[in-house]
This record gives structure tokens, sequence and C-alpha cells, in this order.
């Protein structure tokens, strides 16, 4: 953002062009959710205190009351030339709140320290009410470049930041502490870099749609591993997941001790025995993607036929057990690994394949960027800001995540989603991506009482919804 803003100024516009552009999103931005009211401004000593003086004067020139507080005085010399133009005085800083809606422009997305004195007590107080404030570009207290806050922060309804989202918007903590963010254009031109905001403008015109010429065979061949008799309902999860989101076959391979539950279960999917290793990969030699460790057992029998599929050429999609097998000596599965496998960890299953990576990482995008390098596949690394990362360096974190998936499962749905579409020959990172937004989509859809069994099942309602897009 820094950058952009010097090249915006470098090529020409002025910085008090760009905190007027600025101040003016903020003010319409106001104007578009909220009816006239009294406005108090909380002013701070940078450019996010100019931008607030710019709302004030914009406020107050559209029939708004508004009040400035200043916390201290303007210290840039584009924030001085904007306080200048305000006409209105300034209330002291302390005294009691009295307006309906606040205006926090006291610090911005580079803040790094924590807020003291004055500011912090604001703060304190601003959270009792979060639906009556606005932030400016973030909420004060938040760095923009993590989201985790070293000190108290504000909590806004609304946030206006400006050419991009920052990590702070989509990372926790700072993600909820941001409400609404809306993102305004001043004119800095299109954003640029590899880091996403994961949704279907990422993806959505690569998505694998069958056409009138397609069939079964031609939309992907994938293979689950079932876990022993007494553990094989999540494999059957992430089977049915990847046959709903588009997967032409889908198998389940079986140890023999578990056939006669799952053919009790299985209809669309089929369903073949195994051994050993040995023949799993005899089973998965010509398949396109391959999902194992849904409930398979930490043991030496799934570590073995995670080496068997890694040599079949399928794409792999690694979850629960297949991941933590592997703590002991997680080089030996980094060995096997391919840039178009995908890793789907826990942030504890995380810590089991990189130890103290997530602890010395700024943030979790850190985390699975050298994760992803580290490996060299695909890390999704699940929570409700999941980070997508490539070894090449991109990374996208889902914004749509859905408390409602914290249930038994939803993993196990996830990985058949992403081995489902892989199968289809979508890119593996693309796929991650797609396969968590649909998932919490679809998690959405239901809502309140959901469980994993339900997810399969509303997953074609969000297809087609995506299917729409294409059209519109």
């Amino acid at each position: 953002m820094a950058a952009a803003d010097q090249a915006a100024i470098a090529a020409g516009t002025p910085g008090v062009e760009l905190m007027e552009r600025a101040g003016a999103a903020v003010a319409d931005a106001i104007a578009e959710r909220f009816s006239v009211r009294p406005v108090t401004v909380l002013c701070g000593p940078g450019n996010n205190g100019g931008d607030g003086y710019v709302v004030a004067r914009l406020l107050k020139a559209r029939g708004w009351p508004v009040e400035v507080r200043a916390l201290a005085p303007p210290a840039t010399s584009d924030a001085k030339a904007m306080a200048a133009l305000w006409d209105g005085g300034l209330a002291p800083f302390e005294e009691p709140l009295h307006a309906r809606l606040f205006v926090d422009a006291l610090f911005g997305a580079g803040l790094a320290r924590p807020l003291s004195g004055e500011a912090a007590a604001m703060a304190a107080h601003l959270a009792a009410q979060p639906l009556d404030v606005v932030a400016i570009d973030v909420p004060s207290g938040v760095p923009g470049d993590t989201g985790r806050p070293e000190g108290p922060a504000v909590c806004a309804g609304l946030t206006v930041t400006f050419h991009a989202k920052k990590p702070g918007h989509v990372l926790e903590p700072g993600a909820g502490l941001c409400g609404e963010v809306v993102v305004a254009d001043i004119g800095l031109g299109e954003p640029s870099g590899d880091l996403f905001e994961n949704g279907p403008e990422l993806w959505a015109a690569r998505f694998p749609w069958p056409t009138g010429a397609s069939h079964k065979h031609a939309r992907g061949r994938m293979v689950v591993v079932s876990g022993e008799a007494w553990s094989t309902g999540a494999a059957r999860l992430a089977a049915r997941s990847g046959l709903r989101v588009g997967a032409g076959l889908v198998t389940l391979l079986s140890p023999p001790d578990a056939l006669s539950v799952n053919a009790a279960h299985l209809e669309a999917v089929m369903l073949r025995p195994f051994e050993t290793d040995a023949e799993l990969a005899q089973l998965a030699a010509d398949v396109d993607a391959a999902v194992i460790g849904p409930a398979a057992g930490v043991n030496d029998l799934t570590l073995m036929n995670v080496l068997a599929l890694a040599r079949t050429g399928a794409a792999l999609v690694l979850d629960a057990d297949a991941i933590t097998v592997f703590r002991d000596d997680p080089e030996e599965l980094f060995s096997v690994l391919d840039v178009d496998d995908v890793l789907t960890p826990h942030p504890g299953e995380f810590e089991r394949l990189f130890p103290g990576l997530m602890e010395s990482s700024p943030t979790r995008i850190e985390a699975a960027r050298a994760a992803a390098r580290q490996a060299d596949a695909i890390v999704l690394l699940k929570g409700f800001d999941t980070v997508i990362a490539a070894p090449d360096g991109r990374a996208a974190v889902n914004v749509n995540g859905s408390p409602w998936l914290a249930t038994a499962g939803s993993g196990d749905v996830l990985a058949g989603l992403i081995g489902g579409l892989v199968a289809q020959g979508m890119d593996s990172f693309e796929a991650a991506c797609a396969a968590a937004w649909i998932h919490a989509e679809a998690a959405e859809l239901h809502g309140p009482g959901l469980i994993s069994e339900d997810l399969p099942g509303l997953t074609p309602a969000v297809l087609r919804r995506l299917y729409d897009l294409r059209l519109a």
C-alpha cells in the first residue's frame, strides 16, 4: 500500500488529492448506510487522522452534525493541510461522548505499536457499541499486515479501506474487529501481487463444468481410501463429496473387513477391496486423484498406503491421519510429494508436520507459504480464516468462513471436494480454493444444526449459483 501511494504521488497525484479521495469514499459509505445523525470524528496525528478531517468536512457540508476530537495535533504535511480546511473547531478528546456515530481515524494499517493512554481508553469505550463505529482503513490498534493487535483495539461495524484489503482485514482476530469491509478505489491502479481474497473471481473462469460432449470417464476418476470396519464414515463423506462436486467416477477402496459396512451405505460410489499397499497402488494406477487420511488410522498401514499412492502419479489429497502418521519424519512425506498434491492440516496437524513454523511466522499466510515451499505441495491451513498456499508463493485467504463447520467430519467433506475438482483437471491450488469456498457456502445455506452428512447434499445448490454466474 505504501508503494502504491508513493507510485501515485511520483506519477503526479498529490498526497492531499489521495487523502481527499479517501475521505470522500468514507463519507459516501457512511451516507449510504446511515441516516443523518450526530457524528464524532476521532482524529490521530498521522494521515489516517488527515482522512478523518476530510470526512468531517464533507459530512458537515451535507448537513450532518459533526464534531472533531484530536488525539494530537497533525504531524504530517497532508494531515495539516486537511486539518486547516476543517472549520468546525475541536472538542476535548477526553470529554464524555454523546454522538450516535463515531468515525475512528486515530491510526491506520501501518501502526506498529500497541495503543496506549487516551487512545487505548477510547478503544475500550467504543468496544461497547461497535455497530456505531466506522473505521478508516483499519480499526485503530489492528496492524494491517497481521491482523493481530498487540494491545487494545477498536471494534467497528464498518471499515472503509483503500485500493485493496490488507491481511489485517481477513486474518483473525482482525477480521472479526473490522465488521463489513468496503474497499474504495482512490485511483492507485490495479492491485498486484500473489496474495488473494478467495472467491469465485479467483477461479470461476477455470471451473471444470461439463459440456454436451462430456461423459463420466472424461470427468475424472477419484479414489478414497477407507479406514477399518469401525472407522468408515469419514471416507464415505469424502467420496460422496467428490461425486457431488463433479468427479465422473468415484471408488472407495476398502480393507476387506470394512466391505460389508461400506456396501450398505453406498450407491453411486463404487467399492473395491484391497489388502496390501501393493494392491492399493494397482487399484489406483489409472486414477486422477486419490484422497487418503479421513479415519484411515495413525499406523504403519496408512503410512505405507500413502507412499504407495504417491508412486501411482495420481494427485494426492492428504488429510487427518495421513498427515499425522508422518509426524516423526515429515521429510519422508515431503520426499514423495508433487506440486499438484494437497495437504489439508488443521493447526494441530500443521504443527506435527512443520514444528515451530506457525509460532515463528508473523501470520498464518507466511506460515502456509513457508510450509508449501518446504513440502513442495499445496497447503490448505484450516481455520475460520483458511489459508491456501502454493510452492510458487501464491496464497489465498478464505473470507466466507462459517462457524457451522465446527462439527465432526466437515474436514472429510472438504478433502473430498478438493479431490473431486482435482480429478476433473482443475489446477490443485485453484481446486483447493474453490473447494474451501464451496464448503463454507454450503454450510451457510444450512446454518444452525448442520452436520457433516448434510454438506454433500447442499453442494449442488452452491454449484447452481456458480453455474448461473458464468452466464451473468
